[in-house]
């Protein structure tokens, strides 16, 4: 995908995309939920636009991810990749 943040927050979605993708078969939660989804509809052709937003650096606090949150993210990103591949 020509996407430089497949994790990007703020998502718009067309209505006919939303209703072409399958949306029962979404398996991933977290920050991996918004890379399948983005991945599922560039599968199907539809097109994608970035929006780039600035965020300045955490000053406070602490990251929300867990471990599980990363493990998600890059195994399942991998297997997203193998299984489309395979599926042509």
């Amino acid at each position: 995908m020509k996407i430089k943040d497949t994790t990007a927050g703020f998502v718009c979605y067309r209505r006919s995309v939303l209703e072409t993708l399958d949306l029962n078969k979404i398996k991933f939660i977290g920050y991996a939920f918004q890379i399948e989804m983005k991945f599922k509809a560039y599968l199907k052709k539809f097109n994608i636009i970035e929006v780039p937003v600035i965020f300045t650096d955490r000053t406070k606090g602490e990251s929300k991810l867990s471990s599980g949150i990363i493990s998600e993210a890059i195994f399942g990103v991998i297997s997203m990749k193998i299984k489309s591949v395979f599926k042509k």
